[in-house]
């Protein structure tokens, strides 16, 4: 899986090069002057953690490594809270220079459209939200095809049938993954229940760490995470049970407890849509893609996974990826057993996207 991952991203990479070769060829065509080049491109992003937390900023800055690699200029920012600061730090990015950036976190919706009105001429892309401008895409990786997956080894490995969901906020990013890998779950599992624990926090290792303490000392043995820190593995770990991790891989943070994580490939969008600007195509839009393109993608299975998981896990990919496996198909009861979802029918991405009710047999309430 990751050879194919490395084969994907130097694919990319050479048509990031023929593209940048073309554009230097073309400067010399006057109807085709106005294109940049690589070396016109100065690339920011804000980021709401560490590069290096072994979660979800190190994933998002692959994407930022993969233009180094290819030649690009970047510029980044650590840390930047979901607040005012972040118009200040992309204020300040563009007074360096920049002239593409990505804001990589939920919460930098309002303050990144702000910004963006007062520079059209820049370039932006916000990450998981759904509101745009004419200089304003959107990106996010249909994670919950990946959590399907990842629900199928929790269904194989729990003993107690208690599976805990430590997760950030009640927001339908975050419920449309717990639905997915429910599923996930319930495919090979039906007996399987999965409790979910808020903490309304993307990035507070103790708080997660302490939800996840919750979910343990009630019974669950495997757990999962929309967080961005390893903490739920490590107490995982702590108490003798097993963990599922998100982002990365990230087998050496608890390696008694890892079993495997949903992961993004974020240079798969970023790539993208710098060959867009280079090439003079770059529009608005509202990219979400999956297994099928590379965004998103489980990790490999660890030697603690129950046996047969990856036959089943390799299945219900190959399923995703080639439609006949819909993941959001009816019937699908509500936790109140109403149905939602009815026999043959299946949800739209509109209905996917923004998903505000759990499925029967998820434990937990949305806060509607």
């Amino acid at each position: 899986m990751k050879f194919k991952k490395i084969m994907a991203l130097a694919t990319s990479l050479l048509l990031l090069s023929a593209v940048f070769t073309a554009c230097k060829g073309k400067k010399n065509n006057s109807s085709s002057s106005s294109l940049p080049t690589k070396e016109d491109l100065l690339v920011g992003f804000v980021y709401i953690g560490s590069i290096n937390d072994e979660g979800y900023t190190q994933a998002q800055d692959q994407g930022r490594l993969a233009l180094e690699e290819a030649g690009i200029r970047t510029k980044y920012v650590e840390n930047v809270p979901e607040n005012a600061d972040c118009e200040k730090v992309i204020r300040d990015l563009i007074d360096q220079g920049c002239n593409v950036i990505y804001t990589t976190s939920f919460g930098f919706m309002d303050w990144t459209l702000k910004v963006a009105a007062d520079f059209p001429n820049i370039k932006f892309g916000h990450c998981s939200g759904y509101k745009r401008a004419d200089n304003v895409s959107t990106y996010f990786g249909r994670a919950y095809e990946a959590r399907y997956l990842a629900g199928i080894v929790a269904g194989l490995k729990t003993k107690t049938n208690k599976i805990g969901y430590v997760a950030a906020f009640p927001l339908p990013e975050c419920i449309r993954g717990i639905n997915g890998f429910a599923l996930g779950v319930q495919s090979v599992n039906p007996e399987a229940t999965v409790d979910v624990i808020w903490t309304n926090t993307w990035f507070d290792p103790a708080v997660e760490k302490q939800a996840a303490m919750e979910l343990l000392n009630k019974g669950c043995d495997v757990l999962e995470q929309h967080q961005d820190t390893t903490a739920p593995q490590i107490a995982a770990q702590e108490k003798g049970a097993f963990a599922i991790g998100y982002n990365v891989p990230s087998p050496t943070a608890a390696p008694k407890a890892y079993l495997t994580a949903p992961i993004f490939n974020w240079a798969t969008f970023i790539l993208d849509d710098i060959n867009h600007i280079l090439e003079g195509t770059w529009t608005s839009r509202a990219y979400w893609e999956g297994l099928a393109a590379g965004m998103t993608d489980l990790d490999k299975l660890s030697d603690l996974c129950e046996p047969g998981s990856q036959e089943k896990v390799d299945a219900a990919r190959a399923g995703i990826i080639d439609g006949s496996l819909k993941i959001f198909k009816g019937p699908l009861a509500d936790q109140t057993g109403a149905i939602r979802v009815a026999e043959g029918a299946q949800m739209s991405d509109d209905d996917i996207w923004n998903m505000n009710w759990f499925i029967k047999g998820v434990n937990g309430s949305t806060g509607q």
